[in-house]
Order: C-alpha cells, then structure tokens, then sequence
C-alpha cells in the first residue's frame, strides 16, 4: 500500500482529534510510520524530530523492543481481565510499582486509560468520598484559568480554557477558576500566601463556604499558557488552605508524572503530598492506553470503610488492562534501570543555556518557562521595542510561519494559541546532548522565521 493510499484513506474514514478540516485534508498530511528513541520517520524514510514526546507521551523513546515484549507476553497468557471483584498480577504490579514511587501515602491506584478519564475519576471520588463521610454539600470544585484538565464533560468543567468549552454548552456546576500565577512573583518580605491567584483562592472558599469546596485541581507546571513555574511555597499554600478546609488537593500530573520534570511525580520536585494525583502519558510512555488516579490510602480506605458506601460506584471495562499495566511495568523498569530522572535533572542546566541563547539571538521571543524537559516559548512582535503582535501576525505565524520552518527542519512539535503565541517543547527523557543540540538548532531556525517575518512585516506596514 502506497502512502497515497494510507493518506487518502485517512481523509476518507478517520476522524480527526483537535485538527482544522483543511488540515487534515492536506496533500501532504503526514504519516508516521516508524520512531527510535527520540526520532520519528514517514513513509517516504524522512526522520523527523520528535519535540512534543508524542503528545508529552514517549518518556523513555520510540522503538524499544523490551516493552512490545512485555505486552506479547501478557498478551499470550493473560490478554483480558478487570478488577472487579478480582485482580490480576499485571494490575497489582502495576499499583504496587506506583505506590513505591509516589510521595507520601498516596498508596492505591485506581486505572483507568486516558488523562481525561483519570481527571473525570478524581472528580467524582472527591464527590463520594465528601459523601461517604457526610458532608454531601461538598460538591464544588475549584481550578484555575487556561489550565487543561481534559475533554471529557465533568474533566471539561473542571478545564479553564473557554474556547474548548464553548462549543458544548452549560456543563458541570460549581467550578470555579482562579487565576493562574503567570508572572507572579512573591513580594519583598512576603510570601506564597500573598500572591494574587492564593488570595483568589481564600476569596472563593470565603464565597462559597469552605464546606461546600469538595476538591482543588491544579497542575505542578500548568502546561496551557505555557510551562508555568509556580513561585517558592505556592504548593505549601495550596496544601495549607486546603487543609484548612478539609478540600481535597489534586495534583494533575498527566504530564509532569513520571520523570518530564526530573522527579518521578512533579508533587516530589515541589515538595508537597496532595490527597490524589492523576497521571496518563508517561505511565506507559505511550507503548499502551493507561491512566489513573493515585489516592492517599486513608481516604481510599475511608470510602470502602463507610457505611454511607462501601464501593467507589465508577469503574470502566479497560480499567487496568492486564497488558496496558504489563507495559506500564515495563516501562516503570526501563525509566528507573536507566535513571531517567537524573538524565532530565544533569541536562536541565544545559537545555536551559542553550534556550537562554536563543532569547539572546531573537526578538521575537518574550520569554520562556518550564523546568526539567517541559518548556514553553512565548513570541511577541519585538522584544528590544516592546511591541506586542498583532491577531493577525500570531495567527499567521501559528498556521504559517512556524509550521512552514518546521517542515523545512523536520521539527514536530506544538505551535500553541492558549491564551498566547507560543512554541511548545517536551521532547523524549532519553534525549542526550546531541538530542538537544539537534533540537535547539532547528528552534532557532523557526525563531529566525518568525523574527524575519515580522520584520518584513512591520516594514510592509510603515511602506519602507
């Protein structure tokens, strides 16, 4: 079969995620047919650079044969099974795996098989859990602007980001979004508990009353609006109020768990237990469908121990999937055999640099955020003028510009639109030096498009 006919067959019976229609139905809509480690190839034999991992998915890289093995092997000798009213060794493993590598006492997982339906899971165990200890009012939930938190419709809900949201109409009630800390600092002789987006977060639980706030989601790098670092003690303060008023604190780790900010879970890197963390992506690094939600044992046992319940009433049929959570251990081994982590925290420093350099070389970048091999650059019109782009300019360097120097370089990452202009950058733990060099040097072939079109395009403007 010819790319052609993969191509045309794609545009005829497969339906799009998240993907313009003229997009899609490009002549030259890529197909992807094989990756190693952090490179990926199409049918014609063009390697590409994997920038996004996937989808912030391909932790340990593409195209390893010890973790397909694992699959094959369960897969031979036990392809199916759930965990209701049973278990299996895949899915204990699997658990018992995470519970050693998640902080604190956030011992039992519950799996499920996507970041969405890991967020719709949390949603609704804070819910029945506040129920089984009776307090049925708590209900509500807060999150914060831009943040993304899935698509399914209480995750939706529950996601700050309105041009996802639209389409659908009235969703879940009783969330409510509090501004996120992009640009916050902590004052002179202050501290977390005086930034803006914490006191925004006292003044809806004052609101709403503190008994009715059933859970507060919130990523340790909020990845829409790009990679932002929350300030020193900011979690400390989550954690805080949230004990103050008995809410439940989840971490959304469905990006930054397992390794992407040089931590096993990015709770670890800032220093804070929460009562649930929900992770998907990296838990396989994309070998498999997984997700799921890590749950502080007391109050996992608190709701099987409750009269008012008894059962967790959610479940899915792939819940913990014998061979996704096979892969899973796998992977797990793979990441820590080959100490993943401390890959991402020795090149930290050096990734770092070398983006600080391209903020020296292009006016057009503003700046960039992140932490470990998770960054995001911001673009505006000119730095050095302090002129902002025009809507025009970032939607033609969104669909044009940037897109266009990436194929020129063979660059596959994530030109983002929420809430600003900007280029996102998570490539695979594995990537060495070399990975990087590669990586930073088709970035700064992109910046030099998009510093060369808005320069010709100011000059168009002035009739120079």
């Amino acid at each position: 079969m010819t790319a052609s006919d993969i191509r045309n067959r794609a545009q005829q019976h497969l339906y799009p995620h998240f993907t313009a229609g003229q997009v899609w139905n490009d002549k030259n809509l890529p197909i992807i047919v094989k990756g190693e480690g952090s490179y990926l190839f199409d049918e014609s034999g063009e390697r590409y650079l994997d920038g996004l991992a996937g989808l912030f998915c391909a932790n340990i890289g593409h195209g390893r044969q010890d973790i397909p093995k694992a699959a094959y092997e369960q897969m031979s000798e036990l392809a199916y099974w759930t965990n209701w009213g049973s278990a299996h060794p895949a899915a204990v493993e699997a658990a018992t795996r995470i519970a050693n590598l998640a902080p604190g006492d956030l011992d039992v997982t519950f799996f499920v098989n996507s970041g969405s339906e890991a967020v719709e899971s949390a949603i609704k165990f804070a819910r029945q859990y506040h129920r089984s200890q009776g307090q049925p009012e708590r209900t509500k939930i807060i999150a914060r602007n831009m943040a993304y938190h899935g698509t399914t419709l209480g995750a939706l809900a529950v996601t700050g980001i309105p041009a996802y949201k639209e389409p659908f109409g009235n969703l879940m009630p009783g969330v409510f979004h509090v501004p996120n800390t992009l640009g916050e600092t902590i004052p002179e002789g202050g501290s977390a508990a005086d930034l803006p987006s914490v006191q925004a977060i006292r003044q809806v639980i004052e609101e709403q009353g503190g008994h009715t706030i059933a859970a507060l989601f919130a990523e340790p790098v909020q990845n829409s609006r790009g990679a932002l670092v929350p300030p020193a003690g900011y979690w400390q303060e989550l954690r805080k109020i949230c004990d103050e008023h008995g809410i439940l604190l989840v971490a959304d780790e469905v990006i930054t768990g397992f390794g992407r900010l040089g931590e096993w879970f990015g709770s670890i890197k800032f220093d804070v237990v929460p009562d649930m963390i929900t992770f998907a992506k990296g838990s396989t690094s994309g070998y498999a469908p997984l997700g799921g939600v890590i749950i502080r044992k007391p109050l996992a046992d608190g709701m099987l121990a409750s009269p008012q319940a008894g059962i967790f009433t959610h479940g899915a049929t792939w819940g913990g999937h014998p061979v996704s959570t096979a892969v899973a251990v796998a992977n797990l081994d793979a990441l820590k055999e080959e100490n993943i982590t401390g890959n991402v925290r020795s090149l930290e420093p050096y990734f770092q640099n070398g983006l600080n350099q391209l903020v020296d070389a292009h006016s057009s970048i503003r700046e960039y955020r992140g932490a470990g091999f998770f960054y995001a650059i911001e673009l505006m019109g000119d730095r050095n003028t302090g002129r902002e782009l025009t809507e025009e300019e970032s939607k033609h360097l969104l669909t044009q510009v940037m897109p266009k120097a990436m194929r020129e370089v063979n660059l596959i990452t994530r030109p983002d639109n929420r809430g600003a202009t900007m280029l996102v950058l998570s490539p695979p733990l594995v990537a060495d030096q070399d990975v990087l060099d590669d990586l930073l040097g088709k970035v700064d072939h992109v910046m030099s498009a998009a510093d060369q079109y808005l320069r010709t395009n100011v000059q168009s403007l002035a009739g120079v």
